[in-house]
């Protein structure tokens, strides 16, 4: 496939824009791209292609649209630390909301457990079209963590532990704790003999403590937020802060430390406490410091659909067209770990497009054509 007389937005790290360019695929991947206008390929007539978009975080396919609590399977609260379980055993790639995502240019979505859980379990980057989650997801990309009132209001209903901030923190450093000396004498051992007896939640976590993978942080709060940072510094972690609602309140602590941000869901009310400070400037505040931002919808908090519709927000309020963009191609595929394969339009990187022939962050936009893996899957009727 050539795709012809485009604006080639390419994201990659130098930021290049290429005018009257064409990309061209070759399978499910990128071949070639640059200036001039072959004489084979579709003309787009000067429409913009786009990376396909990425949503940083969210839980899709973990529950059925429209059905209720009979498919919900984002949330295994029969225990506050899981981190072996896994997303991709939950993902239902027939639900109706991964049309949706694809007709508004998400391509690629960061598919996380729920927060009632202080350690929820395995993460996944995913595409978002096909029928089958083996050939979808692209890698385990991190482990689910939970600061915060969810695991407190799940377990406090439960007479359980966690219902305090310090439990909550005490029982992240206990299992990281057990799973480091579990790495530790699986190292040590001369044999399968000298080996410690299998642990399945011991052995989910060496990849995090390894470095393999992310500590994906549920936060709000700052107090939050600045627990996931220690947390994160005492066990070597490398670490994403998710929501970060009161970022903006503590953007000059952020901005020396190094670590990904991902934003959202912005469309939404203030519904609980840890929520008080939601301010649509987030966004704009912490990337003025210079933090490398993603935004994200937290599906179902907000609809798929409405990724672009969310960047659209946080420009409207101070943050630039660039920065919009990058915080679901380039920037989001950082954060998730995942640029190797998408986020950009470059050589070998997977033919992932969102093509759109007006600005795809305003209501009324929707894409001329949305490519996957090298196929057409969504065009404007």
């Amino acid at each position: 496939m050539i795709l012809k007389n485009a604006t080639i937005h390419t994201m990659n790290d130098n930021g290049d824009v290429i005018e009257n360019g064409f990309v061209e695929t070759d399978g499910k991947t990128i071949k070639s791209v640059g200036a001039g206008n072959p004489q084979e390929g579709i003309d787009l007539n000067g429409a913009d292609i786009y990376p396909g978009f990425i949503d940083a975080h969210s839980h899709l396919g973990l529950f059925t649209s429209g059905v209720g609590i009979e498919g919900e399977d984002f949330n295994e609260d029969s225990d506050p630390v899981t981190p072996q379980l896994d997303t991709k055993d939950a993902i239902y790639p027939l639900d109706s909301s991964f049309t949706d995502a694809v007709s508004a240019g998400v391509t690629t979505s960061v598919v996380s457990p729920g927060s009632t859980n202080t350690i929820a379990g395995k993460i996944s980057a995913i595409k978002t079209q096909g029928k089958r989650i083996d050939d979808m997801i692209i890698r385990t990309v991190g482990m689910k963590f939970s600061l915060g009132e969810n695991p407190k209001m799940t377990y406090i209903d439960k007479d359980s532990s966690p219902v305090t901030r310090m439990a909550i923190a005490s029982l992240i450093r206990e299992a990281l704790s057990k799973a480091k000396r579990y790495m530790e004498q699986k190292q040590k051992a001369e044999s399968i003999d000298d080996e410690p007896e299998f642990d399945a939640k011991c052995e989910a976590l060496i990849p995090l403590l390894k470095r393999e993978i992310k500590a994906h942080f549920h936060c709000h709060r700052a107090d939050d937020i600045f627990t996931a940072i220690r947390i994160s510094k005492e066990f070597n972690l490398n670490c994403v802060l998710i929501h970060c609602t009161e970022g903006h309140l503590i953007a000059d602590e952020l901005k020396d430390e190094n670590i990904s941000c991902v934003l959202g869901p912005l469309l939404c009310d203030r519904s609980k406490p840890e929520l008080a400070n939601l301010n649509d400037k987030n966004p704009s505040i912490l990337c003025s410091e210079g933090i490398d931002i993603a935004i994200c919808t937290d599906h179902s908090e907000v609809p798929v659909q409405y990724l672009p519709l969310s960047v659209g927000v946080a420009i409207k309020n101070g943050l630039s067209f660039s920065d919009g963009l990058k915080s679901i191609t380039c920037n989001a595929a950082k954060a998730a770990g995942i640029y190797d394969r998408v986020g950009s339009i470059e050589t070998g990187k997977d033919a992932d497009f969102a093509i759109f022939d007006s600005n795809p962050f305003e209501v009324m936009s929707s894409p001329v054509m949305v490519v996957s893996d090298g196929r057409i899957v969504y065009e404007r009727n």
